[in-house]
């Protein structure tokens, strides 16, 4: 059974990123608590890394606001025993090799997956060196989500031969970050990943407005939401969590009109 997969069956998805520690830990719990009332289908929480290579200045400057707190992988571990408590959406978390690798890789992901995370998504790590991650998170029960770009072209059917969870679409060359046109033609990765196989397929990268989420949901089966986010957060700090229920809430309705 696929937790991440059966999130898809009900609807398009929407899938928002936080990034934990940003403002503070306390915030971010309040924060994950908020977009799963709000209908957030899978929730992406972000470890932070002092050089997220995947990252636009946005995100970057939230990684270092987090870091410069005092935010470890062990707080946002207790972190997310506390919300288990409490809610059941499915998580998976986002960060980048060196910061499974440096914990140790099997403690990490037994860790993640004792604590009922659903997967793993390392943006750094190219398809071509993934069992190194992917074997371990197998053996733990959790999924290692892969990407797959605009420029994978001929990988594209490698990559979802062996996808697991879902496939995240990156929409946009480049880093994240809010973007005023997406040009990628997502629909046809889209197309190529289920030519080799039926699994679900997340378009995140560059998507913050209503109008591209419903675009973007047209073509894939969910859309996937982070920069938007942690402008908000960047915004009204401790505050911020009604304000990014509100902005889920509208995302969400967004993508489920955009697969009908």
């Amino acid at each position: 059974m696929s937790r991440l997969r059966d999130a898809f069956k009900a609807g398009k998805a929407f899938i928002p990123f936080i990034t934990c520690g940003d403002p503070s830990l306390a915030a971010t719990e309040r924060l994950v608590r908020a977009t799963a009332e709000a209908g957030a289908d899978i929730i992406e929480l972000g470890i932070p890394f002092s050089d997220p290579t995947a990252e636009g200045p946005v995100i970057q400057a939230a990684n270092v606001r987090a870091l410069a707190g005092g935010v470890t992988a062990d707080k946002i571990f207790a972190m997310v025993r506390r919300l288990r408590e409490r809610i059941d959406t499915p998580m998976v978390f986002m960060t980048y090799a060196n910061v499974v690798y440096s914990y140790g890789t099997e403690s990490f992901v037994k860790i993640a997956s004792d604590l009922e995370i659903d997967g793993l998504i390392l943006p750094d790590v190219p398809f071509e060196e993934k069992e190194e991650f992917a074997a371990p998170c197998r053996a733990a029960g959790l999924e290692l989500v892969s990407l797959i770009a605009p420029t994978s072209n001929d990988r594209i059917s490698l990559i979802a031969r062996a996808a697991e969870g879902f496939v995240y679409c990156v929409s946009s060359l480049g880093v994240t970050g809010v973007r005023s046109e997406i040009t990628t033609d997502v629909g046809a990765m889209v197309r190529l990943v289920k030519k080799e196989r039926e699994i679900p397929c997340a378009v995140g990268f560059g998507i913050s407005t209503p109008e591209q989420a419903r675009r973007m949901a047209s073509a894939a089966d969910g859309v996937i939401v982070g920069s938007a986010v942690v402008k908000l957060c960047a915004q009204y700090g401790e505050e911020a969590a009604p304000y990014v229920a509100e902005y889920v809430r509208e995302m969400k309705a967004a993508v489920r009109e955009g697969g009908r």
